[in-house]
């Protein structure tokens, strides 16, 4: 058993998916998200640019004496995935994960791979997928204007502006006739139905927060890390922006408020 919190980063907002998972799935777990809303988005960020803002987040995390990382960033489980391995606490990303569950799901063998320009030039999720089956058919496809779209709260499935968008990333992945789609940044599930909607009924969304969630809640059973049954569950939010953006987009996410329990830090120096 271990009491210690949960340690869960991403660029901005989209690592709340992963969040919202973890509550469903470990409710007694208590929880500390760090999003770098000052710096997003990764995705167009040069490599050591994003492997540098990987190393402070997560000894971020570590000095708030987290027990394992939750990476709900494609861009960094993409990049940085060294920097993860290399922590001294289990350390779980969104790549495996959902690549797991696609190649799982998918009954023609075609998987669509969205992601931010960093995820697809990686190429990160197309090896993924083809070590598991090398018989897979992977099509990725960058979509960097949805992070922005979703910082921004454009989130309704009747937003105009978000399903154009959509219409015209998504229109090559659909017309390569695939039947799973693979929402590799954890920003993207917040706009699933819209994505589901111009993707049509007969294809298999993957939800990467929700997959790296439900593999976090394994590895901390597996390790024998879960929480004491009782004890005491704190859930607090740290952001390099204002906390106020945050928490009024935090909430449409996560179904609850998140006042009182959001605070600012200046991630290259002390807590402000």
């Amino acid at each position: 058993m271990d009491n210690r919190p949960i340690g869960v980063f991403d660029s901005g907002l989209g690592g709340l998916t992963a969040v919202k998972q973890l509550e469903k799935l470990l409710p007694g777990e208590s929880i500390i998200y760090f999003g770098d809303t000052g710096r997003v988005p990764y995705g167009s960020r040069g490599k050591e640019t994003i492997l540098r803002y990987a190393r402070q987040d997560m000894d971020f995390l570590l000095s708030q004496n987290v027990k394992a990382v939750l990476a709900a960033c494609g861009t960094v489980s993409s990049v940085a995935r060294s920097v993860g391995e290399a922590l001294s606490v289990p350390y779980i990303d969104v790549i495996r994960p959902s690549a797991q569950a696609a190649a799982a799901a998918t009954k023609n063998g075609k998987i669509g791979v969205i992601g931010t320009a960093a995820t697809i030039h990686s190429d990160s999720y197309r090896s993924a997928l083809l070590r598991l089956n090398h018989k897979l058919q992977v099509f990725p496809q960058a979509c960097p204007l949805f992070v922005s779209l979703v910082e921004s709260g454009f989130v309704a499935p009747q937003d105009e502006v978000t399903r154009l968008v959509a219409e015209r990333y998504l229109a090559p992945v659909r017309a390569a006739g695939v039947d799973t789609l693979i929402l590799g940044c954890t920003h993207y599930p917040i706009i699933a139905p819209t994505i589901g909607s111009v993707m049509g009924r007969g294809v298999t969304l993957i939800d990467s927060g929700r997959e790296a969630a439900l593999a976090m809640a394994q590895a901390l059973k597996d390790r024998d890390l879960l929480c004491e049954p009782g004890a005491p569950r704190q859930v607090r939010y740290f952001v390099t922006d204002t906390p106020e953006n945050f928490m009024n987009v935090a909430e449409l996410f996560l179904g609850h408020s998140v006042e009182g329990r959001t605070q600012r830090i200046d991630i290259e120096g002390d807590p402000a």
